[in-house]
């Protein structure tokens, strides 16, 4: 089975009440294929010259899909642009900035490719039984992307631990698969030659790497200083991929905990293998839709009689670490989320059909059609389908 062997193969677009009215705040259509979101927008930015803090947006959308978002611009420029596979649409103005909030949904679009004809009956059961009973609500690979060294190593575990060099180190020497010849030459020269701050300075080119190692050029051993000064969007993802990858430990304990073992399976995700439930009751299902998990932040408060406080302690327990640890001291602008996540995700409006794959003779092509609560991933659902060692993309 394979995914995602062309750009429209994997369609996502959010869906929104937003619409124009009066402000100060320009709002725009984002329609881009094989760009990240933050690479996109920094894309718009650099064409519009613009700072980084004027923009707003609701969600990341995947590198390897052509999706559709939206975004605001504090009294943004009132036209469009069209940028390599980027097409910016001004819609009007807005009274607020776009957020996530103001996602509804998103819809989907997916064509899984070279599937062996006799396998139409099987999924037909299995995206049946997705339909009623949904998968967990982990935060996928698309999370982790960027921001986790090769290691596993978290960059935001390490500052929370108070190891600002090594997590500014991490920050900008770890390797990313979509790095450019010159992010890779730039990540080279920063860890071969880290600490010898001047000589960097010369050798780098304008960058955002070159004005951190500057900053450590005239204050040598204040790593906490030059990690405040990441950009934003980099300190966000920093923090949301630990918080994320811890609430998926959490939900993971949770089901092997409140589940026989011949109602889950493991399926592999790209930190680790976790359970997704299999023909569950009613009322097992009933209590895994009413569960919401909490993020793990300092700011966290739980009656000791709430049944998830003994989860969070466990989890963060295996981190060596309490509750009140997770902040970032002495930097007031990093802070985790505070917020709660629902455990189960439903799609809605589930459609599917197969056709003959023209890519591939001989084999089907399955087409699903689906809507996702904004911060679910449909390639928790094609890992569901496809889990069958035979089938896996």
């Amino acid at each position: 089975m394979k995914i995602k062997q062309q750009p429209n193969d994997f369609q996502v677009e959010e869906l929104t009440t937003v619409a124009p009215s009066n402000g100060p705040y320009a709002l725009y259509r984002l329609e881009k294929r094989g760009w990240s979101t933050l690479d996109a927008l920094a894309a718009v930015r650099r064409r519009w010259r613009l700072e980084p803090r004027r923009l707003s947006y609701g969600g990341l959308k995947d590198r390897h899909a052509a999706t559709v978002q939206y975004l605001t611009i504090f009294h943004g420029p009132r036209r469009n642009l069209h940028h390599h596979d980027i097409v910016v649409q001004y819609l009007g103005q807005v009274a607020a900035p776009y957020t996530s909030r103001d996602i509804r949904a998103n819809r989907f679009h997916l064509i899984l490719r070279d599937l062996p004809p006799d396998t139409r009956p099987l999924l037909s059961e299995r995206l049946a039984l997705l339909a009623r009973q949904g998968v967990p609500n982990y935060f996928d690979d698309q999370r982790f992307g960027s921001v986790v060294g090769t290691g596993g190593e978290f960059i935001a575990r390490l500052l929370v631990q108070g190891r600002f060099e090594e997590a500014l180190h991490l920050a900008l020497t770890a390797p990313y698969e979509y790095d450019r010849a010159p992010q890779k030459e730039e990540k080279r020269l920063v860890a071969e030659h880290w600490g010898d701050w001047q000589r960097l300075k010369d050798m780098l080119p304008r960058s955002h790497a070159r004005s951190l190692i500057d900053y450590l050029r005239l204050h040598p051993s204040d790593f906490r200083g030059a990690v405040a000064r990441l950009r934003p969007e980099l300190r966000g993802l920093y923090l949301s991929a630990y918080q994320s990858h811890l609430w998926n430990c959490m939900l993971a304990r949770w089901l092997r905990a409140h589940l026989r073992p011949e109602q889950w399976r493991p399926i592999e995700l790209r930190l680790g293998i976790v359970p997704f439930h299999q023909n569950v009751d009613a009322e097992q299902l009933q209590e895994l839709a009413a569960l919401q998990l909490p993020l793990p932040s300092a700011r966290l408060k739980l009656e000791e009689d709430d049944p998830r406080a003994e989860l969070v302690r466990a989890v963060l327990a295996e981190e060596g670490l309490e509750l009140r640890q997770m902040q970032i001291k002495g930097i007031r602008e990093m802070f985790f989320s505070r917020g709660e996540r629902a455990a189960l995700c439903l799609p809605r409006d589930l459609r599917h059909e197969f056709a003959p794959d023209e890519n591939h003779r001989g084999r089907d092509k399955l087409i699903l059609d689906f809507e996702l609560p904004r911060g679910s991933y449909a390639t928790l659902l094609v890992k569901a389908i496809t889990q069958l060692s035979e089938l896996r993309p």
